[in-house]
């Protein structure tokens, strides 16, 4: 059952905070338009399919970048990268191209970097690992303690935005590093690996439906774990025998992946069932708003709200 209770803002964040008043990034918040309304989708089924077939691609994609070497596969990467980004902050709203492209610049970006770190600095897939689950819980430390909420239907400023594709880039290079951790290290090979985080993924709702985990923690624990799934089903399919896969090759994987994700985006571009409805739940101590407003307070759910 909802209810409504008045809240009192607190006093507007001092000079030299995070952001601007209005959750604006300095600098950034000077080149890209303020946010109008909700910049990510609604948690739908669809999301997660998608959501896993972008890390499987960008897995895929950045392997195959590899042969061209660091410096050049590295250049397309960071340009993939930053075009999404430009896109994505340029827009006012959700809209499902920019959202979609970012994320699956970032799965093959944040492959690229997860991977430089273990193969050309040396570092054993353990303290990768164990590297980005630091910088991720860092984030979400720095984000809580600025914003009150890690839900994702705060996510109607840029300062929020900032902070969830920050987290969205840690997510992706800490689930390359897991996943690559259990197929090499730990010798599962990427098919068992893959339906090894198939069942992991599954039991943050089972956590949150049976035994009341917090919906925003449930969503971010399914979320990280999409990684390593999508990618270890793409080095599956795409990696030679002796490395226990089907040998179809990186470039083809990509193609395959990329063509699935751009068809699924285009129906939710067209149909639009991901477009957050207001979520007015959302206030927190950095809220500026003048006057009083009221909340009506919904039930959470397994969607990050």
């Amino acid at each position: 059952m909802s209810t409504a209770r008045p809240y009192r803002p607190s006093s507007p964040p001092p000079d030299g905070h995070l952001a601007a008043a209005g959750g604006q990034v300095p600098v950034v918040g000077r080149i890209f338009p303020a946010p109008v309304a909700a910049k990510v989708p609604e948690v739908i089924f669809l999301f997660w399919v998608v959501k896993i077939l972008t890390t499987a691609g960008g897995e895929a994609m950045s392997d195959y970048l590899r042969i061209y070497g660091n410096i050049l596969g590295g250049v397309v990467e960071v340009g993939v990268f930053v075009v999404g980004l430009v896109w994505q902050f340029g827009t006012r709203r959700y809209q499902a191209f920019a959202y979609w492209f970012l994320a699956f610049a970032i799965a093959i970006f944040g492959t690229g970097v997860s991977d430089f770190l273990h193969l050309d600095v040396g570092i054993p897939y353990a303290g990768t690992t164990l590297l980005w689950a630091v910088i991720l819980a860092a984030i979400f430390w720095v984000w809580q303690r600025n914003e009150g909420t890690l839900s994702i239907h705060s996510i109607t400023t840029q300062r929020r935005e900032a902070f969830y594709w920050a987290t969205v880039f840690a997510t992706f290079a800490l689930g390359t590093a897991l996943g690559d951790f259990t197929a090499n290290s730990l010798h599962l090979g990427y098919l068992a690996s893959g339906i090894l985080f198939g069942v992991v993924i599954l039991l943050p709702a089972l956590a949150w439906r049976r035994f009341g985990l917090n919906s925003v923690a449930a969503f971010w624990m399914s979320y990280v774990v999409t990684r390593p799934l999508g990618a270890s089903f793409a080095d599956y399919i795409s990696k030679p025998h002796y490395l226990s896969g089907i040998k179809f090759g990186d470039g083809p994987t990509t193609v395959v992946f990329a063509v699935a994700v751009f068809v699924l985006v285009a129906y939710l571009a067209i149909a639009r069932p991901d477009i957050q409805q207001p979520h007015t739940a959302i206030a927190t101590r950095q809220r500026t708003t003048p006057e009083p407003v009221f909340l009506d307070v919904p039930d959470p759910g397994f969607d990050g709200g």
